[in-house]
């Protein structure tokens, strides 16, 4: 196949160790957040949104949280990117 394909997203799903965890609250409701997902934007940057359970337990809505602006997440952010990188690379094709 020739020419420019339209990738139209790159997202990877990463679990949040349990040191690295915390609580957000939604419509009154507490959730722990445990999982984040990560996009590859167009223009190269990454955008990021957290996802988790209820803490009174339940499966709850899948309700997306801002990632708080903290250095030890924003590494796990750029390691994950980088190793789903890696493993994009090394792919071996379809079967």
């Amino acid at each position: 196949m020739t020419g420019e394909l339209d990738v139209s997203a790159l997202a990877i799903n990463v679990t949040i160790p349990e040191a690295l965890r915390w609580t957000d609250s939604r419509r009154g409701e507490a959730f722990t957040l445990t999982t984040l997902n990560i996009r590859l934007l167009p223009d190269g940057r990454l955008a990021v949104k957290a996802y988790g359970r209820p803490v009174a337990g339940g499966r709850g809505a899948y309700v997306s949280f801002p990632v708080p602006d903290r250095p030890e997440l924003a590494v796990l952010v750029t390691d994950a990117a980088g190793r789903a990188g890696e493993l994009w690379a090394a792919h071996r094709g379809l079967g």
